[in-house]
């Protein structure tokens, strides 16, 4: 099962929507394994780890990367619940964060139509 998304890019001068960050993806691309650390400085991670809540982001983003539980992250529910409250507590800033997991939400309820060929 592949995890790739597809990009989207917009071409409107005024405003550029915010990058979603995928845990996986951006572990891979912000996480050493050789020195075992974060680069809290790369781009992949986006505005996430700027105030407000980017503190609450460094704590879940950190247990993820370092989890040992199967499945990855397991351990980790507490400290994702947090980040994702301080995100609905400042929806100007994480809005874009906020409405992928709205979509992923309806994505799981929405009932699936059978086919009758």
């Amino acid at each position: 099962m592949s995890t790739e998304k597809d990009i989207v890019i917009y071409d409107d001068s005024k405003e550029q929507p915010k990058e979603k960050v995928d845990p996986e993806a951006a572990q891979a691309e912000a996480y050493n394994p050789e020195t075992g650390e974060i680069n809290w400085d790369c781009p992949c991670l986006g505005p996430m780890v700027q105030p407000p809540c980017g503190e609450k982001f460094k704590e879940a983003f950190s247990c993820f990367v370092y989890s040992t539980e199967e499945p990855k992250g397991a351990d980790c529910v507490a400290q994702f619940r947090e980040m994702q409250k301080c995100f609905q507590e400042h929806p100007d800033i994480y809005g874009a964060e906020l409405d992928d997991d709205d979509d992923d939400e309806e994505e799981k309820e929405a009932p699936k139509e059978e086919s009758k060929h």
